[in-house]
């Protein structure tokens, strides 16, 4: 990035925090501050900063002019101090991170920006059917990072004194990660016989259950040669096992999709082994494990600047995130209206502002808010006007 760019970008980041409706988190004056300032080649982060120190918050960025803007997760009695061990840790909210780059289906070369943020949306779904039915989780705030992906701070007071390796247990669970057949099963007393059923009412055994009522439901709309196949796609069900469960199937629903393991026989067993990979594979939340587990991690303020987007960290309501789009809803206002001209140096199509159109190499003139976002993202570089 060129020194005229950096300026640029410094001087209307400047303008932006002097009217800025920053969302602040709960007792910030308790809380380590950080900002990574324009500078040509630096990614390095000022920090150890109090909030007592920094002053009227808008004033402070107003006058530092940042690139990126964070305060910590962490909850300290002395925030300023740059010796951890003499902060004195308080506690801290329980973060999660999505960002679209560590998405296993995206291939951040060849995927739109666009349809990045659309995945990352749609994990951003999954992520909070943990927190909110598996957790049951309820002081949630919900962000747009500015970039790439979603943030979740989670502030029940139950997660604040969480330590790294409990935190460290929730992301395995969120992940799925060493999730085993046996762990959603359990030994159930009925009619004076003990049987292994499927745990529903909770968690992933919840999960799969209603993927097996689902399965159960499609395999009664196919025809018998259709179902059987269906069935003996799946390692360990041969023939027999497949004509043994299409009979239960249509002959007995209700007990095979009550998770009865032992109506069915041993291919109950395998579907149920399959439906559990088929769910952790479609509904696990690739959420980054170092943000969750850091109990003195820095995160991005909402309200602030990307300084690799131009665009808000916007905070969302829950029922927001449906209709949200990241390419239109966080552009800052303070950015529209002008144009400016830009020498782009990375053509190629774009969707920004419900637009789409393609971009040519060389002096352009463009609005100014497409201007930053293409000047923060690399794609373009300021020129004299």
């Amino acid at each position: 990035m060129q020194a005229r760019t950096i300026r640029y970008l410094g001087g209307r980041f400047a303008d932006y925090y002097g009217q800025a409706d920053l969302s602040m988190p709960p007792n910030p004056e308790r809380r380590e501050w950080g900002h990574i300032p324009w500078k040509q080649g630096s990614t390095r982060m000022i920090r150890h900063h109090s909030l007592l120190e920094m002053g009227d918050i808008n004033r402070y960025l107003h006058e530092q002019a940042p690139q990126h803007v964070y305060f910590s997760a962490a909850y300290y009695e002395n925030p300023a101090v740059s010796s951890m061990e003499e902060k004195g840790w308080e506690g801290a909210d329980l973060i999660f991170d999505l960002d679209a780059d560590h998405l296993p289906a995206i291939n951040p070369e060849k995927t739109s920006y666009s349809d990045m943020l659309a995945a990352c949306k749609q994990e951003l779904t999954n992520l909070l059917s943990f927190i909110e039915r598996d957790f049951n989780f309820s002081e949630i705030e919900i962000v747009f990072s500015g970039s790439r992906g979603y943030h979740v701070h989670v502030r029940d007071m139950d997660v604040q004194h969480l330590d790294s390796s409990a935190r460290r247990e929730l992301v395995d669970y969120i992940r799925g990660i060493n999730l085993k057949t046996e762990s959603i099963i359990y030994t159930q007393s009925s009619g004076g016989t003990n049987r292994r059923a499927l745990r529903q009412h909770g968690g992933w055994g919840r999960r799969v259950h209603q993927k097996l009522v689902e399965f159960g439901q499609k395999l009664q709309s196919l025809s018998e040669r259709e179902a059987i196949d269906r069935l003996q796609a799946i390692d360990k069900i041969g023939d027999k096992r497949a004509r043994k469960l299409y009979t239960q199937f249509t002959t007995n629903f209700d007990q095979m999709t009550s998770g009865n393991i032992e109506v069915g026989g041993q291919g109950m067993r395998y579907l149920i082994a399959h439906l559990t990979n088929e769910v952790t594979k479609a509904q696990t939340a690739p959420i980054d494990e170092p943000v969750t587990t850091d109990t003195r991690r820095l995160i991005r303020l909402p309200g602030s600047l990307h300084g690799g987007s131009g665009l808000v960290v916007r905070r969302l309501s829950r029922d927001a995130i449906n209709s949200f789009d990241p390419l239109s809803d966080a552009i800052a206002d303070r950015f529209r209206s002008e144009s400016i001209q830009v020498n782009i140096t990375e053509p190629g199509d774009i969707e920004f502002d419900g637009d789409m159109f393609t971009i040519d190499a060389g002096i352009q003139s463009v609005d100014e808010s497409l201007g930053i976002f293409l000047m923060a993202r690399g794609r373009a570089e300021k020129v004299s006007e």
